[in-house]
């Protein structure tokens, strides 16, 4: 699969049932060494497109379990 068949898919978190953001406004942490996705890291932005602050929220791409048409369901590892 190819990062633009990903591109404007909704990331939703199963265990809250709360849409966590779109992939596309993310940025993707890769091993350089195997070129693998270590984890999608979403950034906190306004209604308008501009950052609010520093915080961001990161989801392992281990915690992604399903990957459909439309969105991504996550379940992250809450322990």
């Amino acid at each position: 699969m190819r990062y633009r068949d990903l591109t404007g898919k909704e990331l939703i978190d199963a265990y809250k049932g709360e849409r966590l953001g779109v992939l596309g406004n993310t940025d993707l942490d890769i091993n350089p060494q195997t070129g693998r996705i270590n984890s999608i890291v979403i950034q906190d932005f306004s209604m308008l497109g501009l950052k609010k602050g520093d915080t961001n929220a990161r989801i392992n791409w281990k915690d992604i379990e399903v990957i459909g048409e439309d969105m991504i369901i996550v379940k992250p590892d809450h322990t």
